[in-house]
């Protein structure tokens, strides 16, 4: 079998990119089957988030350019601009970057804790599509586990940092009494909520969450005594915020040019603060093209994140001897449990071969023919027919001149190594 991860992250494509392979929730589910009927492969797992696209497979053969055909397809991508800004692991490099994600050292900020969440959930989406089976299960929660013990030996996740944590770093920078802006959270999901606590920790008392779902906003809403709205209701309320954070799930923009454009002669031009952490993006980009109007997606977010990265490095390093010990010792147990399968078939052709020698002496004797002959002819077979394959395999080597072979195959039969010698 050959394990194959392919993918595109913040570090290889551009946003417009990664926005038109992201895959939403009805459409993850629909990828799934569609892998399911590809020749050749036998198990999958789906990684969609802000920052990448991966897709990990178990095939009978190297199926690296199929797959890459089949996202552009599923997609509408060209397929060279996938392939241009894809990359591509295989078997122990592949096993090792699954778990380099699942521990934070390939996210955007190194070490944020939400990816191993996410995976968590990938893989649970493909298990209940039936697209996990032995070698998947075995990967992943070997995975889950090495992510976790990164976190309880390592100060990978010390001074927690985020995109969510940078977003806020980036509006204190920019803002220098925080604490006196109105900010307006739109979508509740989980980054929206880290965004919220950082929020609150630096003092931030005046905010609102607009969401699609008014139960979920309120839900949210409700621990940071924050004013709820709908999605609706944006146009009509923009002019009220400095402060504009926005992370949904949504296909399409939800605050263009022309609205940001009409809150900002409200406000007499007074200047708002934007950040986009989704995608697809929740803002149109075209929105920076307005003066007062200061416009950030993930990918303007590098230069803070690298700043809160200085200390994590040295823990990043130690994480990374972890997870080679264990790419290592997944290895093992896979080599383990193709040495049982052998020693399965092994045994299972040599009772195959005694089944059918035994069966053949039973009609013998039920003919009439002398019980000791028969004895003597069943003994006699059973011994050519299980002595055939290591008989021919000390004869190859012998005729091989391959003394490490001859030696090897003398131990391993119990034979005299010194007449072998």
């Amino acid at each position: 079998m050959t394990l194959i991860a392919l993918g595109i992250n913040h570090k290889t494509a551009p946003v417009e990119l990664r926005e038109k392979v992201a895959f939403t929730p009805d459409s993850l589910v629909e990828a799934l089957s569609s892998l399911k009927n590809l020749s050749g492969i036998d198990e999958s797992v789906i990684v969609s988030t802000c920052n990448r696209t991966e897709v990990y497979v178990s095939a009978e053969t190297n199926c690296a350019e199929q797959l890459i055909e089949w996202l552009a397809h599923f997609h509408g991508v060209d397929a060279r601009e996938l392939s241009a800004n894809a990359y591509i692991y295989e078997q122990s490099a592949a096993i090792e970057h699954v778990m380099r994600v699942a521990s934070g050292l390939d996210s955007l900020v190194l070490g944020e804790p939400q990816i191993l969440g996410q995976i968590k959930q990938a893989f649970n989406n493909a298990r209940h599509s039936g697209m996990v089976s032995t070698q998947f299960d075995k990967l992943f929660q070997h995975t889950f586990a090495v992510a976790k013990r990164v976190r309880s030996e390592t100060d990978i996740g010390a001074n927690a940092v985020s995109v969510a944590f940078a977003a806020v770093q980036l509006a204190k920078h920019i803002f220098a009494r925080l604490p006196e802006r109105s900010v307006l959270l739109v979508g509740a999901g989980e980054t929206i909520e880290l965004v919220a606590q950082h929020l609150k920790e630096q003092g931030v008392a005046r905010l609102a969450v607009a969401n699609r779902t008014r139960a979920r906003a309120e839900t949210l809403a409700g621990n940071l005594g924050a004013e709820v709205m709908t999605l609706s209701q944006l146009p009509e309320t923009l002019h009220k915020f400095d402060i504009v954070i926005s992370s949904t799930a949504s296909q399409l923009p939800l605050i263009g040019k022309g609205m940001v454009e009409n809150a900002l002669k409200q406000r007499r031009n007074l200047p708002m603060f934007m950040v986009d952490l989704a995608v697809p993006r929740d803002i149109e980009a075209q929105v920076n093209e307005l003066g007062d109007a200061y416009l950030y997606t993930v990918d303007d977010l590098q230069h803070i994140v690298q700043q809160n990265m200085a200390s994590r490095e040295q823990a990043a390093e130690e994480a990374v001897k972890i997870i080679e010990q264990q790419v290592i010792s997944y290895l093992q147990w896979q080599q383990s449990r193709k040495t049982v399968d052998l020693v399965k078939e092994y045994r299972d052709r040599g009772n195959q071969q005694r089944q059918e020698l035994v069966e053949r002496a039973l009609k013998q004797l039920q003919e009439g023919r002398d019980a000791e002959d028969v004895v003597q002819e069943l003994g006699y077979k059973l011994t050519n027919s299980l002595l055939h394959a290591p008989t021919r395999a000390l004869r190859d080597a012998s005729t091989q001149v391959d003394q490490h072979t001859t030696k090897w195959l003398s131990r391993v039969l119990e034979l005299d190594n010194d007449a072998s010698s």
